[in-house]
C-alpha cells in the first residue's frame, strides 16, 4: 500500500510540474482533479491551450522502466480530445529527463492492446518540451540546408552541402559522432 501511495504522490507531483511548466510557457492550463478516480467520467490529466492549439494530455512518469497505458486510457483520451476539440497527447517523463510528447498513434501497441513507451523511444522520437511549446522546431536530416529558396535557387551553399554529407555519413554508420563533431 505504501508503494502505491508513494507512486501516486510522485505521479501527482509530476503532473503539477508539467502544469507549472506549461503555465510558464504561456499556456492556459489546468490539471483535472484526481483524474481517473474521483469521477466516473474519463478525464485527461491536463488540459492546455495557447489560444490557437488545445491539448488534452495524459501524463505518465517512470523511474526508468517502460511506461504502459491501457487501451482504455488511450481510448478515453482520444474520445475526450475529439469531443473537446483538442489534440490528444501522451506526455512521458523518465527520472532525470525532460517531458516528451507523443500522439497516441505513434506509440507501440502490445499484443494485449496496451501502449508502451520506452525511455530510448522517448529520447529518440518524442517531441521535447521546447518544441511542444513552440520555442524550437525539430529539423530533420532531409531539411538540413533547405533555405526555402525552392527550385529557382542558385547552386547549394558548399558549407551546407558539407554538413549534409557529414550528417549522412553519421546516419549511415560511416563516421563516428565524435569525429563528425570535430569536423563540424
Amino acid at each position: 500500500m505504501t508503494t502505491t501511495v508513494s507512486a501516486n504522490r510522485k505521479g501527482d507531483r509530476r503532473e503539477r510540474e508539467l502544469v507549472n511548466a506549461l503555465d510558464e510557457a504561456g499556456f492556459a492550463v489546468m490539471r483535472a482533479p484526481a483524474s481517473g478516480s474521483a469521477t466516473e467520467r474519463e478525464l485527461p490529466d491536463v488540459l492546455a491551450g495557447d489560444g490557437e492549439t488545445f491539448y488534452a494530455i495524459e501524463a505518465k512518469s517512470s523511474a526508468g522502466d517502460p511506461i504502459y497505458l491501457t487501451g482504455e486510457e488511450v481510448e478515453a483520451l482520444l474520445f475526450f480530445a475529439r469531443n473537446f476539440g483538442a489534440k490528444a497527447r501522451i506526455a512521458v517523463r523518465f527520472d532525470r529527463e525532460d517531458w516528451y510528447f507523443f500522439h497516441p498513434g505513434d506509440l507501440y501497441t502490445t499484443d494485449a492492446g496496451s501502449y508502451r513507451v520506452k525511455k530510448e523511444k522517448a529520447l529518440a522520437d518524442g517531441t521535447d518540451f521546447p518544441e511542444f511549446v513552440g520555442e524550437t522546431e525539430k529539423v530533420t536530416l532531409g531539411e538540413v540546408g533547405d533555405d526555402g529558396a525552392g527550385e529557382d535557387a542558385d547552386a547549394p551553399d558548399p558549407e551546407t552541402e558539407e554538413r549534409r554529407t557529414i550528417l549522412e555519413a553519421v546516419r549511415d554508420g560511416h563516421m563516428p559522432v565524435a569525429d563528425a563533431l570535430d569536423v563540424l
